[in-house]
């Protein structure tokens, strides 16, 4: 009896499972499916420490080395008050009511000069960044202007606007104008060309070019301006201040400067730091908020 062979087909191709793919599904219903398990950099792994803890860290420090200072009387009363004095003394500041007093009017101030600076920083910005003529009428003028220091422009404030509230605005408002405008106007000079064409391709008006291209690319400067604009509103602040105030933190300071109290000069001064510190937080909050459609670097 013999088995004749048929030879093979060259159209049908027969392929052998591979040992590797036997061996997946001989696995599969006993193992079960892989589990995936994500990879972390080791630069993005955070740290066992609070973040919050690692910020308040260096300011605890500083006030245990400065009450240390105190203590062993390196630093005497009459030189900087210790910081028990200076917490009581605040204490009593703001139970008569003083403190929250001066704070209010200090605030308003600030607030009046800080909204009039906004309103006339960003009109010459926009016109000057927006129009070449613009540009050559203003620019020239504004970079001028600006390296005058604002606080030599008090003696002339008084000559035209008298002693009353009217130079303390128009110092925090000279003073919150100019970083405004610097930042803005180069938001606006630094939009990508290409930006503009595509802009104009896609058949966007003048207008609309304005509303949709360059004034989304310029916000990034213009927040940056508005930080440093409160800065300087709150140094502003204390210069202005000393033109015949009967009120605010800065009339406060004024008085303890004359009966040689320095924990009180320490206290306002605490005062305008955490008021500048309140402001700064308010504007990064604002930034988070308007800029979440451009993802930056947060450090690692």
């Amino acid at each position: 009896m013999s088995i004749s062979h048929a030879p093979p087909d060259p159209d049908v191709v027969t392929e052998s499972p591979a040992p590797e793919a036997v061996l997946a599904d001989s696995d599969a219903d006993s193992v079960g499916d892989p589990e995936l398990v994500r990879l972390v950099p080791s630069s993005t792994r955070r740290t066992r420490v609070p973040r919050w803890l690692r910020r308040t860290s260096g300011p605890v420090l500083l006030l245990i080395l400065w009450q240390l200072l105190s203590s062993t009387d390196v630093l005497t009363a009459d030189v900087l008050a210790s910081p028990g004095t200076i917490a009581r003394v605040a204490g009593d500041l703001f139970s008569d009511g003083s403190l929250p007093n001066a704070m209010g009017v200090s605030l308003q101030r600030v607030a009046i000069g800080l909204l009039f600076g906004v309103v006339v920083g960003t009109g010459l910005a926009l016109v000057s960044g927006l129009f070449r003529v613009g540009e050559d009428l203003v620019d020239a003028s504004v970079q001028m202007l600006r390296t005058v220091p604002f606080v030599g422009l008090i003696p002339l404030f008084i000559i035209w606007f008298g002693i009353g509230e009217a130079p303390k605005i128009a110092i925090i408002t000279l003073g919150v104008s100019f970083p405004l405008y610097l930042n803005v106007y180069a938001g606006i000079r630094g939009v990508d060309a290409q930006l503009i064409e595509a802009g104009e391709s896609l058949g966007l008006s003048r207008w609309g070019l304005v509303r949709h291209v360059v004034l989304p690319g310029a916000l990034p400067g213009a927040m940056t301006g508005l930080r440093y604009s409160l800065g300087i509103s709150w140094l502003a602040l204390v210069f202005a201040e000393q033109i015949n105030a009967d009120a605010g933190i800065g009339f406060l300071m004024v008085q303890a400067r004359d009966f040689l109290r320095t924990d009180v000069i320490v206290v306002c001064l605490i005062v305008y730091a955490f008021l500048g510190l309140l402001a700064d937080f308010v504007v990064r909050t604002l930034e988070r908020l308007l800029l979440q459609w451009r993802p930056t670097f947060t450090g690692r």
